[in-house]
């Protein structure tokens, strides 16, 4: 399960509609043209269509081009998100949205460009999250430009079924198909904004991150990027096609379409709220032999991949989130009786055994929280070794910077509270490069945050975060140097791999 943006849009972004004293600017692009509006000292146009609705017929079908409109379109509004369910009492989800939900939003500084571009894809573990979370002032005040869209989600945007399949026995991924036909759109329109088409960057957190992997090894992204950043990816392995699709046969069982000659007819005959409400809470990509050819860790390997400069990392306490959300569904925190059952579920397909896990992570070592022991196991099993691991693969091509976000305190706002600190959870880094939650930050995390969003920027426009007002981050290589973000500084660190104990989660790495 990956949130990620749905952690992060608590308290983040405009929520509806911007707002604006001066005349909104007017631009055209191939659809139209478009009128937005000066917020925060930048210009913004929100809601802008980048796909037609795929509803209908449109419904589990390549995304298409967009409608041409007459006169001047409104775009000072944020579109409709996709359909996701109501995730109460947890508040990480946003319930209702349409089907009609493919729009994209562009914040531009106020200056001339051409300006880089980063293209952000929102985490939620492939069935939460919206693009209107993210406010990225403080990128946009370092002179680039943001976009931020939404995807299809859960069920609508990920289900293989072989009732769905094309002429080439492939469905699903529905998805990562609306990402690149945004990225398209960055690619044929952003220059009207004051954009350099030529110097993207697509970037995402948690199921974001595993999107830019696929896209890295898609070859039908070739071409609509230029660098990557991979916030809390892990390294992607996503399920084979048959396995997707066994899965989907389930799924559909499930929304009440079992096998048949009729189970096309059925699904399509769903209401977004009936499969919403219905549909389990994990999806993925497929590996489909076309969009994705394999699965990164096959093929960033071998250097089957679009070869681009990548920034990458994690947060150093990535699954507190995820065992709190679970005592917040049991009611009750994990127990030290409960804590090796918990483990061997952990390990389960990695080749560790649950007395080896447990002998590494002793609650004792965590302050006699078996919680904390967990989410440290999970942590670096999940997330902190597999993005070590691919950091070393990429970097055998093309030019890399790992990071550690390492803020143990750093604000969190997720509801209701439970028996054990956060401490730097998965998506905390994200109110530190978006302005979600400035009111929050002290004086040194602010630092913290115009330090992050400078390397960032500097990422984007060169292809390396180094510049003359941040400290020295050196490309990953054999030395293993990872760069640690904290609000007391920045520190380089070579005990990334003992810290998490990669020795044994990815010993080839």
């Amino acid at each position: 399960m990956m949130l990620g943006g749905a952690l992060a849009g608590c308290g983040g972004g405009d929520d509806d509609e911007a707002s604006s004293t001066e005349s909104p600017l007017q631009v055209s692009i191939d659809k139209g043209r478009l009128q937005g509006v000066e917020q925060h000292g930048q210009r913004a146009w929100l809601g802008i269509p980048y796909a037609a609705p795929p509803q209908g017929a449109l419904r589990w079908k390549p995304p298409q081009p967009p409608t041409p409109w007459d006169g001047v379109r409104d775009a000072s509004r944020f579109g409709p998100h996709c359909p996701q369910p109501d995730t109460a009492p947890l508040r990480y989800g946003y319930p209702g949205g349409q089907e009609d939900c493919l729009y994209l939003n562009v914040y531009a500084p106020k200056r001339s460009g051409p300006h880089p571009v980063i293209v952000w894809i929102h985490g939620g573990s492939y069935y939460l999250g919206r693009s209107n979370n993210y406010a990225p002032t403080r990128l946009v005040e370092r002179d680039v430009i943001v976009v931020t869209l939404n995807y299809r989600l859960g069920v609508l945007g990920f289900l293989a079924h072989p009732a769905l399949n094309d002429s080439s026995g492939r469905s699903g991924n529905y998805g990562l198909m609306d990402q690149q036909l945004a990225l398209k759109w960055v690619r044929d329109n952003i220059a009207a904004f004051g954009g350099d088409a030529r110097n993207v960057t697509v970037s995402g957190q948690s199921a974001g991150a595993y999107s830019v992997q696929a896209q890295l090894v898609s070859p039908l992204a070739a071409g609509l990027f230029d660098k990557a950043i991979v916030q809390s990816g892990g390294f992607a392995n996503p399920p084979t096609a048959a396995q997707a699709q066994a899965a989907g046969v389930q799924t559909a069982a499930a929304l009440g379409c079992p096998e048949g000659p009729e189970v096309d007819a059925c699904l399509r005959a769903l209401s977004p709220d009936t499969i919403v409400d219905k549909q389990p809470d994990r999806f993925a990509p497929n590996v489909d032999g076309a969009l994705l050819p394999g699965s990164p860790r096959q093929l960033v390997p071998a250097g089957t991949f679009n070869k681009v400069p990548v920034l990458l990392g994690s947060n150093h306490d990535e699954h507190t989130v995820f065992v709190g959300i679970t005592e917040i569904n049991t009611g009750a925190p994990l127990t030290e009786a409960g804590y090796p059952a918990a483990a061997a579920l952990a390990v389960t397909g990695t080749g560790v055994t649950a007395e080896q896990a447990l002998s590494l992570y002793p609650s004792s070592a965590y302050g006699g929280s078996p919680s904390l022991a967990l989410s440290a196991m999970n942590t670096d099993l999940r997330f902190a070794c597999p993005g070590r691991a691919l950091a070393r693969s990429l970097s055998s091509h093309v030019p890399v910077y790992a990071y550690e976000f390492d803020d143990r305190e750093a604000p969190q706002f997720l509801q209701p509270p439970v028996s054990f600190p956060y401490l730097a959870y998965h998506a905390a880094e994200i109110q530190f490069l978006f302005n979600a939650n400035d009111a929050a930050l002290d004086t040194s995390r602010q630092q913290l945050a115009a330090s992050m969003a400078t390397q960032w920027t500097h990422f984007a426009r060169t292809g390396s975060p180094n510049g003359t007002q941040t400290p020295n981050w050196p490309a990953y290589d054999d030395r293993d140097v990872f760069f640690r973000l904290a609000p007391a500084g920045t520190t380089l660190t070579t005990d990334f791999a003992e810290d998490h104990h990669c020795e044994v989660w990815t010993p080839d790495a």
